[in-house]
């Protein structure tokens, strides 16, 4: 069990440096900059094959922490925040699940990317720039990024792609395979996990497929059910140290079902639960070691102390009985002194009727007097014997008789007794959490999303639906190669599972392939480095700044690892309806104008690609409208 005692890292995030940026670097052309725009994680780096700079110079969270009314200046991005959790509601994101939405956020971004990179020209970015995108990014979000980067930032070309298609391609490249591929990619990140057929080396958006599980929600269905199980522990159960162990302790079973069964077993159990220790203090250690000699002085301590409160008490209220009762006699005096006004006067303010109550109230204050200061003197002589007896300890024949050392020395053996017989539960160990099923629930739920209450299909359901759509030709050809990437695919187990699942799925006797990304975290990256270094501005696959004003913001131009381009087209409406909407002012009864809406709904909104796409299945008219509308044409 020693073994399997881990402790939290807790990483401390340092700021990223600022780098200078080399002459080489613009001359004799400028070096294209990848930036692999993530979810989770923002890399950006040169395009360059050699020395320290084949690897992104730049690794941090996509978040963002500014208070509300807050300058600019002062937002802190990524690295910049050294602990998450105490500014986690300030915390924002660029992104809306994987597609980015938030292009102030994004500016920020891009900011922090170029002042750590070195970009020192004024006013504008020298540099080409490789984006990757969300797969079947919607025109709007690319058209507002390509707007961004050529109009804030005068970027000379931009190039998008797909993160995991520049991960297939490298990966494609490191196994020494340059002809155009078929096969299947599926990856899995923060926010969402995809299905992506690729058919010739291009991606086929018509049939991809979405999932809207990913890392995030493995984290916190795994955060609920450690507060479910260590209700006390609900502040240490931060959602940064849920996300280290899903990268450290988690796996994925080649059988969930059979995997919980084994579990069940208490040998199977004390072999593989995961004890993770959390901080506590040493004082509270401490505290709780105390002996019953030291509970013992603590009560003799208490007691001490109280008997001097009250004895100070006592002596207050000695002191004011004496002032009285001299004040008392002060009046008595004027009685015989024969000042009988001033007598009356003060007995009238002492609230008494006679001479007589007056002396009757004088000998029972002398008498409580004297009770009280007796009283006081045996106790302080008893405080003192106590004290005296507590300090010399009993010799060997000294109260051998005394029953309530006899009690004492019984009690103390049945506790000795108890002790014995029941396990004593350190602090440390109540400080921990054992993590078992944990392990793999948590990142179950891209296969059973309905473990968390989405009510959507699997990742290997999802497969599934994407190969029901192809021939059985298409389909071998694409399960052939079953490529997997991503950051939420990095779980021990995981190829062992989906080829399984596919095993399940597929025909008896197929052949199908599945390979997992040598780096499936950063692969997207180094793919899009190997991509520009074998595409360098100008060719196939970038947008220059004459393109992007001439066809528009969401123009893109394809290349085996981007999207694919669908223009959307709104056919125009035809001459007659033009002359009819655009005539003379006619006065037209209510049912005319209802008859003209019905016009306006069964007009047709076309989508080319390829081929023009018929998007009129919308509601149709009656046969009544119709008729009543052919009528309206004519007039």
């Amino acid at each position: 069990m020693s073994g399997n005692i881990f402790t939290f890292q807790d990483y401390k995030s340092t700021p990223d440096p600022f780098y200078e940026a080399n002459v080489e670097y613009l001359h004799p052309s400028p070096v294209p900059i990848i930036i692999d725009n993530g979810s989770f994680q923002t890399r950006a780096g040169w395009a360059c094959d050699s020395g320290e700079l084949s690897a992104p110079r730049l690794q941090f969270k996509s978040v963002a922490a500014r208070s509300r009314g807050a300058a600019r200046s002062e937002t802190q991005i990524g690295n910049d925040i050294p602990n998450l959790e105490p500014l986690r509601w300030l915390l924002k994101s660029q992104f809306d699940r994987n597609v980015v939405v938030n292009f102030e956020i994004q500016e920020l971004m891009f900011d922090h990317v170029f002042a750590h990179l070195g970009i020192a020209t004024e006013g504008r970015v020298e540099h080409p720039v490789v984006l990757t995108e969300a797969p079947c990014n919607p025109l709007h979000c690319r058209q507002m990024m390509s707007e961004l980067l050529f109009e804030c930032y005068g970027v000379p070309q931009i190039s998008y792609g797909i993160d995991s298609l520049f991960s297939f391609y490298l990966n494609n490249k490191q196994r020494g395979v340059d002809r155009p591929q078929t096969g299947l990619v599926i990856s899995s990140g923060y926010h969402c996990s995809h299905v992506l057929p690729v058919i010739d080396g291009r991606l086929d958006a018509v049939n991809c497929k979405r999932m809207n599980v990913g890392g995030s929600h493995a984290a916190s269905y795994l955060q609920r059910l450690l507060q479910l199980k260590y209700p006390g522990q609900l502040p240490a159960l931060t959602l940064s140290r849920m996300e280290e162990l899903l990268h450290q302790h988690s796996y994925i079973a080649s059988d969930y079902q059979q995997e919980l069964e084994k579990w069940r077993s208490p040998e199977f159990y004390e072999q593989e639960v995961h004890r993770i220790q959390l901080p506590f203090s040493a004082k509270q250690a401490s505290a709780t070691a105390v002996g019953a000699e030291e509970r013992q002085e603590r009560r003799a301590n208490q007691l001490r102390r109280l008997q001097e409160i009250n004895a100070r008490r006592r002596e207050e209220k000695i002191q004011q009985d004496q002032e009285r009762l001299d004040n008392l006699l002060a009046v008595q005096e004027l009685l015989e002194d024969g000042l009988v006004d001033q007598f009356q006067r003060r007995l009238v303010e002492l609230n008494m009727d006679s001479a007589e109550e007056l002396q009757s109230y004088i000998h029972k204050l002398g008498m409580n007097l004297e009770i009280s200061r007796h009283r006081s003197l045996q106790e302080g002589q008893d405080s003192r014997a106590e004290a005296l007896d507590f300090d010399q300890p009993l010799e060997e024949g000294d109260g051998g008789g005394d029953p309530d050392s006899e009690l004492r020395e019984e009690n103390t053996e049945v506790e000795r007794s108890v002790n014995l017989s029941q396990p004593v539960l350190k602090l440390a160990e109540y400080h921990q959490l054992y993590v078992g099923t944990e392990r793999l629930r948590a990142p179950e739920i891209v296969f059973q999303p309905s473990m968390i209450g989405e009510d959507q299909m699997g990742l290997i359901e999802t497969v599934q639906f994407v190969l029901d759509r192809y021939t059985p030709e298409q389909q071998g050809a694409l399960v052939e190669n079953v490529f997997l990437t991503g950051g939420n695919l990095l779980y021990p187990g995981l190829q062992d599972r989906v080829e399984s699942e596919m095993l399940a799925i597929r025909p008896f006797q197929s052949y199908f392939k599945v390979r997992l990304a040598s780096r499936p975290a950063v692969d997207a990256w180094y793919g899009a480095r190997e991509w520009t270094l074998q595409h360098p501005p100008g060719a196939e696959g970038w947008i220059t700044r004459q393109d992007y004003e001439e066809k528009g913001g969401e123009y893109l131009s394809e290349h085996c690892a981007s999207n694919i381009f669908i223009p959307m087209t709104i056919s125009r409406p035809t001459q007659r309806a033009n002359e009819v909407a655009s005539g003379t002012e006619l006065t037209l009864p209510a049912d005319s104008l209802q008859t003209a809406g019905a016009v306006a709904e069964t007009m047709d909104t076309t989508l080319a690609c390829d081929t023009t796409v018929s998007l009129s299945h919308t509601r149709k008219a009656s046969p009544t409208t119709q008729s009543s509308t052919h009528a309206l044409l004519n007039t």
